[in-house]
């Protein structure tokens, strides 16, 4: 992944031996990032070539970008399932942490995305490939508890972030 990033970056590789769930550890980590900017992705993400710099040049053209979609192989820039964001866009969201706290494994994802879609932030670039390598992840099911938070918070427009009843169906 460092390799292939074709623009500088530092990797932090945090383990989760306390077993709270990747929300509860991507905010954490988000804690010692001093970067404007925070990749997060799974153990199991596989890098396209160039994949950080095609997505930094992306987020240059778009000045509002604050959340790009990385091409996963699954979702194609529909979801930010892996995601590159911008840190100062988060602190007006949940107090500066990556995803709302309440998830502990799934959503988290897809509530920052529809947020940033409701803003028109939300960007892509179909060669900027951070894919999935998880074979057996389509035959499990989602955590229920966060599928249940998700579908509550989606009712409020998640704290009236989202407003357009087309995303807040999309994904409901």
């Amino acid at each position: 992944m460092h390799d292939r990033a074709g623009a500088p970056l530092v990797v932090l590789a945090v383990h989760d031996d306390l077993g709270v769930g990747p929300v509860a550890v991507w905010n954490a980590a988000l804690r010692f990032v001093v970067s404007p900017w925070m990749v997060y992705c799974a153990e199991d993400a596989f890098a396209g070539r160039q994949w950080l710099r095609l997505a930094l040049d992306r987020m240059a053209q778009l000045p509002g970008g604050a959340l790009l979609a990385f091409n996963d192989g699954k979702w194609f820039g529909q979801l930010a399932a892996f995601g590159l964001v911008r840190r100062s866009w988060l602190q007006g969201l949940y107090g500066g942490a990556l995803f709302h706290p309440g998830y502990t494994r799934h959503y988290g994802d897809t509530e920052l995305t529809l947020i940033a879609r409701q803003q028109k932030c939300l960007a892509y670039h179909p060669h900027a490939l951070l894919i999935e390598v998880d074979h057996d992840k389509d035959r499990r099911a989602v955590d229920t508890a966060d599928r249940d938070l998700f579908l509550r918070r989606a009712a409020t427009g998640f704290d009236n972030r989202v407003v357009d009843p087309a995303l807040l169906a999309a994904f409901s």
